[in-house]
């Protein structure tokens, strides 16, 4: 948070000594009860709700409902499925172009994306619900449950920590071993060569982003409950929150009611594929399918409003920050301009967002995108699914996220230029 002196550029003046007479100590401890009370009572405003700046909600539905047909023409957007959710209800819930192009089929509220790293989220609650229970311990070593799990250094693998993997604090390059996993070798032999990759630093000491590695979690799962870790969401959190669209794997994918295929950028147009499995082979990191209903479902509960399934330990415990990840700062216009800090936490990035804080996730696999935004202090969430490798929809998330905080207008967008330069 910045600091900002109201006192510079101005003149002190400070009076001589004795040119008033000193008040009586009655009239100073007086003064001092009335000061401190006026302090007192301004510090609490914000607990209160009296200073707090509630969110615009209706400028918010305005701008998804104004803009989403424009990022779907202008923005060439194939389909998108928008949800906005305000304390225990969700405002609004809509779709947005088709789920597969020029079928004429409609993306809707129910349709089903593929939500890729917003699977993060669920691997860290499971594991914040094991530790809640007493099944496990954030201390607990990777090692002395996994017994194929071997790093460059035996005392660096002896050092990892169920903690250390969910907030990406293993030490391993960023994104290690991903493009193998895209070449469709198994995750359990990727797992058994990270002995031989050299490390960034020893664990608990820097943040890399991984995907192989962050999901040894599953395996720490079965290995505490005996269950397959996908039974073990479905059971924990899926069916308690209602999710009734949200699956893990492809067929499940595409057994669904509606379903929005992905899209690729070939020949100079977007084209329909089939939806590929390699990162459905890490289910912690990327397996799930999800509606935009069904996550705002989940929303609802990341902002404690079903403490039966998530209870405030288990929300205190996945968004505590752990660890700086400046790369987030500058990846994108929206994060340049909006964020003053980036931190991880337990499978969500914990933004501060023009001064509001932000429980936040992004996610990419081919084909498709993902976004949620969660504001815990407003009490209102967004999420945005899409089906196709175009980074326009996180201009129109950043524009809401604005709207609903009545900051300034930025044209994070640009659909005018977009459209300008196909003329």
């Amino acid at each position: 948070m910045e600091r900002r002196d109201t006192l510079r550029g101005q003149k002190m003046v400070f009076p001589r000594k004795h040119t008033q007479p000193a008040r009586p100590m009655t009239q100073r401890r007086s003064f001092r009860r009335i000061v401190t009370a006026a302090a007192v009572t301004i510090l609490l405003l914000p607990a209160w709700g009296i200073a707090a700046k509630k969110p615009d909600i209706a400028a918010a539905q305005q701008a998804i409902i104004k803009l989403s047909p424009r990022v779907i023409r202008d923005g060439r957007v194939t389909g998108l499925s928008v949800a906005l959710v305000q304390g225990n209800r969700v405002v609004l819930a809509e779709g947005f172009g088709e789920t597969r192009i020029g079928s004429g089929d409609r993306v809707k509220p129910d349709t089903v994306f593929r939500i890729a790293s917003l699977s993060k989220a669920f691997a860290g609650t499971l594991a914040a619900m094991l530790v809640e229970e007493g099944a496990l311990s954030w201390d607990d070593r990777i090692s002395a449950f996994i017994p194929a799990f071997r790093l460059k250094s035996a005392q660096a693998a002896a050092n990892v920590t169920v903690e250390d993997i969910l907030s990406h604090r293993v030490g391993l390059p960023f994104n290690t071993f991903d493009r193998k996993l895209e070449e469709a070798i198994p995750y359990p032999l990727l797992v058994g060569q990270l002995s031989k990759v050299l490390p960034l630093c020893d664990p608990g000491d820097c943040y890399s982003y991984q995907n192989i590695a962050f999901s040894l979690i599953g395996d720490m799962v079965f290995s505490v409950t005996g269950d397959f870790y996908s039974h073990q969401v479905e059971k924990r959190i899926f069916h308690p929150l209602d999710m009734d669209t949200a699956t893990f794997g492809r067929d499940a994918l595409e057994r669904s009611d509606s379903w929005a295929r992905p899209h690729v950028y070939k020949s100079r147009r977007w084209k329909a594929v089939r939806p590929n499995e390699n990162y459905y082979h890490v289910p912690p990191a990327a397996g799930i399918n999800a509606s935009a209903r069904d996550m705002a479902r989940w929303a609802v509960a990341q902002l404690g409003h079903r403490p039966d399934t998530l209870t405030p330990g288990v929300l205190r415990a996945t968004h505590r920050a752990r660890v700086a990840t400046p790369d987030q700062l500058r990846s994108s216009a929206w994060r340049r301009g909006r964020l003053r800090d980036a931190r991880y936490a337990l499978g969500w990035r914990v933004y501060d967002y023009a001064g509001e804080p932000m429980i936040f996730h992004a996610g990419a696999v081919e084909g498709y995108r993902a976004m949620i935004g969660v504001l815990p202090d407003q009490d209102v969430a967004l999420v945005m699914l899409w089906n196709c490798e175009n980074s326009v929809p996180a201009g129109l998330f950043a524009t809401v996220i604005d709207r609903l905080l009545g900051l300034s207008a930025k044209d994070w967008l640009q659909l005018d230029k977009l459209r300008a330069r196909r003329r």
